[in-house]
């Protein structure tokens, strides 16, 4: 039997690492602006996992929550994306996971929505 996966901790990039935040994966498909590498404490960065351009400018000018969150989990379906989720579920069951994302409204964000379907 596996162990349940614990739900994610979802924190902006920009907040300083913490000792609990075990594994650190960057959701964002664009490095975050004004961040050097070797400051982020960055264990991974999944770009496959991240809403395409296209649906990022849709949220960002004209979209809904809810409705990005349909078309997210849409993309999130597609055999790439799948499969590095299941990564990440993984991790989640294995210890501490810390989804990072430089969006200023982490709870209103992709990350929010991965850090829920990593545990549901």
């Amino acid at each position: 039997m596996t162990r349940a996966a614990r739900r994610p901790t979802v924190r902006r990039i920009y907040d300083p690492a913490e000792p609990g935040d075990g594994v650190r994966v960057l959701v964002d498909r664009l490095w975050p602006r004004g961040l050097a590498k070797a400051d982020a404490r960055v264990d991974e960065w999944p770009k496959s996992l991240t809403p395409s351009t296209e649906l990022r400018r849709w949220y960002h000018d004209t979209g809904t929550y809810a409705e990005f969150r349909r078309r997210y989990e849409a993309e999130l379906a597609e055999p790439e994306a799948a499969e590095a989720l299941d990564r990440l579920r993984a991790l989640a069951r294995k210890g501490p996971l810390t989804l990072l994302t430089a969006a200023k409204e982490p709870d209103r964000s992709h990350a929010a929505v991965l850090a829920e379907l990593l545990t549901g």
